[in-house]
């Protein structure tokens, strides 16, 4: 079956690579999710990844218990780093060619982003770890990778949750939320459903980019929402 996507944004949260942990780095979760972004890459199709700080720390939780917002934030963008070198380090132990690229320069430790060199790795078959957030405070991770999916021209967002799609209501706490196969970017907003900031749906949606709502935590997803298979949801402009 064809792939419905050539190049994706695979965006995860940090708290997926916690594990069974309450903080920090499980690194056979990593491996787990490793192995989703290998089996994805199987399919034909070119991988950028964005990965979340919030296992290691988060810069909104730092400000609301009394720190600067900006140096929490900052905190927060390091964390991204050290999940994304996590990740890079178990894919390039399992023979994939990664490449990490920061929004912050850290030349000793990994490439500085920019756009063309990130369609270049993608280009060469390589993954793209993009880290570091947007580089600048007060942008979470979710808009940050709805700005790399839009400058690295990829057909479409994955965000990979706990949850298989986009609800009505969470569906931890209202069992019988209705689940929706599609839905507009309009509607997410207007319902404020908070399956990703208004920043980041208004970002992709004003890019043409579908954001598609998955399970992480089930194994072969991603490769199998990439073939149009599984449960998700699809947001996209009608």
């Amino acid at each position: 079956m064809a792939i419905t996507h050539k190049r994706i944004l695979l965006k995860i949260s940090g708290e997926v690579l916690m594990g069974p942990q309450s903080f920090g780095i499980d690194l056979p979760t990593v491996e787990r999710v490793a192995e989703e972004v290998i089996a994805a890459k199987a399919t034909g199709a070119e991988i950028a990844l964005v990965i979340g700080g919030g296992n290691i720390f988060r810069g909104m939780a730092g400000a609301a218990k009394g720190m600067d917002r900006v140096s929490a934030d900052h905190m927060g963008i390091m964390a991204t780093i050290m999940n994304a070198l996590a990740m890079q380090g178990v894919l390039s132990s399992k023979g994939v060619d990664t490449r990490v690229l920061s929004a912050i320069a850290m030349p000793t430790v990994c490439e500085t982003y920019a756009a063309g060199k990130g369609i270049h790795h993608l280009e060469q078959g390589r993954v793209v770890i993009c880290a570091g957030g947007t580089g600048l405070p007060f942008f979470t991770t979710d808009t940050g990778a709805a700005l790399r999916a839009a400058e690295l021209r990829c057909s479409a967002l994955f965000k990979g949750t706990s949850v298989d799609g986009v609800y009505a209501a969470d569906p931890k706490k209202v069992p019988d939320a209705k689940r929706y196969k599609t839905i507009t970017y309009k509607d997410v907003l207007a319902q404020d459903l908070k399956i990703m900031d208004n920043a980041a749906i208004a970002l992709a949606r004003d890019n043409g980019i579908p954001v598609v709502v998955f399970s992480i935590r089930e194994a072969g997803n991603v490769a199998r929402v990439l073939n149009g298979q599984g449960t998700f949801t699809t947001i996209t402009k009608d």
